[in-house]
């Protein structure tokens, strides 16, 4: 399946919806769609991940490289919707240190505006869900 990514706004953040495999020979989509919107002024993007089955550890580089390249320009890049073996990918490369995720889109693009209130993604509590169900 090839990887697919819709483009839209809200408040002046871009939202990049994707869906498919963020994986080699796919993942220089995003780089490409990032960069794109970079250049077209938006520096504050939301990568909406309900759709996306899988992440390989091309795709993970290619998001970092979009994370430090919006970042140098005074941007940030937000995750939204994981799965769970997206979120377990992220604890085990300790990304989850690096990059903020949510579980809604507004709240994403809320965490962009100081004075509003945000509801991040509890890892832990994510974590502690887990064990109990084992």
């Amino acid at each position: 399946m090839s990887l697919e990514i819709r483009e839209s706004a809200r408040e002046g953040v871009t939202v990049l919806t994707m869906k498919g495999r963020l994986a080699v020979g796919e993942s220089n989509a995003l780089r490409q769609k990032v960069n794109e919107v970079s250049e077209a002024g938006s520096h504050n993007v939301v990568l909406d991940l309900s759709h996306l089955d899988y992440i390989d550890s091309t795709g993970l580089g290619i998001m970092v490289i979009c994370y430090t390249g919006l970042k140098r320009l005074g941007g940030a890049m937000k995750l939204v919707n994981l799965n769970k073996r997206n979120v377990e990918l992220l604890l085990l490369t300790k990304l989850h240190t690096v990059f903020e995720v949510f579980t809604d889109v507004q709240d994403a693009v809320n965490s962009f505006f100081p004075d509003r209130e945000i509801k991040r993604f509890d890892i832990l509590s994510f974590v502690q869900q887990q064990e109990d169900e084992v």
